[in-house]
């Protein structure tokens, strides 16, 4: 995924020196198709590792976790590792990983390819009601279906070209 002329609000990125990427990086939260998580750490440590690796101080760690975690509806999952969740259940501990540090961006690339639509309908209410907090959400998916039920602004790309923008009006099929 390449972005040419995206801003953050008092940023430009093309600007931004190589040496100072990581500290952008940290305001951009990630979400994959295939969820990334460590197989061999509970859905708590998948998600508290995110904070560990940006040196936040250790007494802040456990109740913002805590709080993800209830916010994606995974709080008693904690313990779980994702050889026991179910896929819905992985992408739900992935957004608690992409927002536990408050991005100002979250890009979810797909992250409902590999869920049914009831899960994918459930990963979407999660998207909104983070972005009616403030975040942007940009979201890259191949399904039609989904963008018919949620009434956001739909950028569809051809080749790399713009060849429609919704700008928020429903999304109908026969442009």
């Amino acid at each position: 995924m390449v972005f040419s002329c995206l801003s953050i609000p008092g940023e430009d990125i093309s600007k931004i020196k190589n040496k100072k990427m990581h500290l952008f990086r940290r305001k951009l939260g990630v979400i994959f198709q295939d969820f990334r998580l460590l197989k061999d750490k509970t859905a708590y440590e998948n998600v508290e590792l995110s904070m560990r690796v940006v040196g936040t101080r250790k007494k802040d760690i456990k109740p913002r976790v805590l709080e993800v975690l209830d916010k994606v509806g995974l709080l008693d999952k904690a313990k779980k590792y994702p050889s026991e969740l179910s896929g819905g259940e992985c992408q739900r501990v992935a957004i608690a990983r992409a927002i536990v540090n408050k991005p100002s961006i979250i890009i979810a690339d797909e992250c409902t390819g590999n869920l049914d639509l009831e899960n994918s309908i459930e990963i979407i209410k999660i998207l909104n009601e983070i972005n009616k907090e403030g975040t942007t959400v940009i979201m890259a998916t191949h399904d039609i279906e989904l963008l018919k039920i949620f009434n956001k602004r739909t950028i569809e790309l051809k080749d790399g070209v713009i060849v429609r923008d919704t700008k928020g009006e429903v999304y109908e099929d026969n442009i």
